[in-house]
């Protein structure tokens, strides 16, 4: 009988891309903040669509993360 064992490419690319979410956290409410202390200038509106893409963005790339990681670890291939 075969033990199950961690993939580690798998759970490499799964950390990778909750490195990526992690940056994405930060930077995206800190653009929305650029963009609500600034609300007189003209980029207001795009600097603000940009900074909702961004945390919208974080949260998905975070589940992926996470199923990528969980798939590496339970994942019976």
């Amino acid at each position: 009988m075969e033990t199950k064992h961690t993939d580690k490419e798998v759970l490499i690319k799964g950390l990778k891309k909750m490195a990526i979410s992690l940056l994405c956290m930060f930077f995206g409410p800190t653009l929305i903040y650029i963009a609500f202390s600034n609300q007189e200038k003209p980029l207001f509106i795009p600097i603000l669509i940009i900074g909702i893409l961004i945390c919208l963005s974080a949260i998905i790339i975070a589940f992926k993360g996470l199923k990528t990681i969980l798939d590496s670890m339970f994942n019976s291939n």
